[in-house]
């Protein structure tokens, strides 16, 4: 059966993609109205898994466009292709297993949860014992394609810097690592490995795990993170260099204008993982 599916998800399809949701939160909403505004019969919202507080607001919000579960049993018993989780690294580490298990692909943004050497090791062993992909959009940044390629020639060396206004980082560990109402410049209050980054920083640093996971791993990746308080988006560096050459490629963001701590083309990256998955005809990068 799993051999079948695999099968179908490689050829173009002739059905639409049914997606199913985990989270409604700024990214997951930006996500659904793209698949309401381009989907155009390609992808098709089966589900949506919320908070038990959350249901009836987000029923308010969609409409009747698609069912509102609190379980992921419910969520699953409507036959999705793909999942789309979009609730962060708690939600992953407690629907993940049980998203492969069901025979489903799962999408996810969270991959500083991969930051967990054993989550890691169970996700992957799960995914090839069911036959079943975990798809981790490239979010914020650019390069990731390039990255990815590099690494098959062997990469020497990965950096990754991240740039974001002081309002981006309240609420996070910077707080105690820096006086952020105080700042008159740019302060780099964390250097360290990517694993660490990830973890420490969830909300703000995913980036740095997607970043690993495409490049030389967690321990090796590199990354800087700043504070400006001149800053007017979020900026993301990306330096690497190997047998390939050295590459060098900078991002300005915009943040998202609902959620400062997100760049506005995660959401369009998820969207776009998406729609490849739904059958592009051409599929780039």
């Amino acid at each position: 059966m799993a051999g079948e599916r695999r099968q179908e998800t490689t050829a173009i399809r002739h059905q639409p993609l049914r997606l199913a949701v985990i989270g409604l939160g700024n990214i997951a909403r930006s996500m659904i109205e793209l698949c309401w505004r381009e989907g155009g019969g390609r992808v098709a919202l089966v589900g949506v898994l919320v908070r038990a507080p959350r249901a009836a607001e987000a029923e308010a919000w969609l409409g009747g466009r698609a069912p509102v579960t609190t379980s992921v049993p419910d969520l699953l018993a409507v036959r999705p292709d793909i999942v789309a989780e979009c609730a962060g690294h708690a939600a992953l580490k407690v629907f993940g297993e049980p998203v492969l298990e069901a025979g489903c692909d799962l999408v996810t943004l969270a991959s500083g949860a991969f930051s967990d050497r054993a989550f890691e090791a169970r996700m992957r062993a799960l995914s090839r014992e069911r036959g079943r992909r975990i798809l981790v959009p490239s979010g914020a940044i650019v390069g990731i394609d390039g990255l990815a390629a590099a690494r098959h020639g062997g990469l020497t060396r990965v950096v990754y810097s991240g740039t974001k206004p002081v309002n981006a980082w309240r609420g996070t560990a910077a707080e105690t690592a820096v006086d952020l109402d105080g700042l008159t410049e740019p302060a780099t209050f964390f250097e360290g490995s990517a694993r660490e980054a990830s973890s420490r920083y969830p909300m703000n640093a995913n980036v740095t795990a997607t970043v690993a996971l495409a490049g030389i791993g967690f321990d090796e990746t590199r990354v800087r993170l700043i504070a400006d308080p001149a800053a007017r988006g979020n900026l993301h560096a990306l330096d690497y260099e190997g047998a390939f050459g050295h590459a060098r490629i900078e991002i300005q963001g915009r943040p998202s204008p609902t959620n400062p701590k997100t760049s506005m083309l995660t959401a369009f990256s998820l969207w776009r993982t998406l729609i490849d998955e739904a059958g592009a005809a051409i599929r780039v990068g």
